[in-house]
């Protein structure tokens, strides 16, 4: 488990969200998407390094990388579709769609697994708490956004379980096979690309996910 650090000061409407400097990982981010082999290093450098810092102190610096759990949510084949309304407050994000389930890491959520529970509570309406199964390290350097963070991705089953979206004028969701998300994947935001991109590959010995999980 990650032990927060003293909190440093903050400012109004701030955060502590849970990161890493660049320069501490074991290798360099030189991957674009998810990489699923070779992770031991990094993930012992995350529960090693890894700490808490104000949010508006590290969005915009790419030297930092934020840990954000991202969890991709199936019902066998079906995979967990949502798509963003226009009542959300960036317009860039209007109508647009995902595939991942997840947020920042704050102190009180304890570590990577506490916050992906707690992401499940607030943005998923079920009557269940699935097995959160890791599966790789996401990144993609060549965005802006995207490079100021690094997704751990994760994957569970509802298995036949009722699932909805909570946050129902910001979002609709529902489970859809597979070629109806390759329908919209130009409308799918960028990591979920990179998740589907890995999750429609043909497995092999190379993609298998570790089997350590980050606690």
């Amino acid at each position: 488990m990650v032990a927060p650090p003293a909190r440093p000061a903050l400012g109004v409407d701030d955060e502590l969200v849970l990161g890493i400097p660049r320069q501490r990982l074991h290798s360099t981010l030189d991957w674009r998407g998810v990489r699923s082999d070779g992770l031991g290093g990094y993930l012992a450098q995350i529960e090693r390094e890894a700490e808490f810092r104000p949010r508006s102190q590290v969005e915009q610096d790419p030297s930092w990388k934020q840990l954000i759990p991202y969890l991709l949510l199936r019902d066998g084949e079906r995979l967990f579709l949502m798509q963003r309304t226009r009542a959300g407050g960036d317009a860039r994000l209007h109508e647009r769609y995902s595939i991942g389930v997840g947020g920042h890491i704050n102190p009180g959520d304890g570590d990577v697994l506490g916050g992906l529970r707690r992401e499940w509570r607030e943005e998923i309406e079920a009557a269940f708490e699935p097995d959160f199964e890791f599966q790789g390290l996401l990144n993609d350097d060549e965005d802006p956004v995207g490079a100021v963070h690094l997704g751990l991705v994760y994957a569970a089953d509802a298995s036949n379980r009722p699932v909805a979206v909570r946050e129902t004028d910001k979002l609709s969701g529902s489970f859809a096979p597979a070629e109806e998300v390759r329908r919209v994947y130009d409308r799918l935001e960028t990591w979920s690309q990179l998740v589907f991109d890995f999750v429609a590959a043909p497995a092999s010995a190379s993609s298998r996910a570790p089997e350590r999980r980050i606690r």
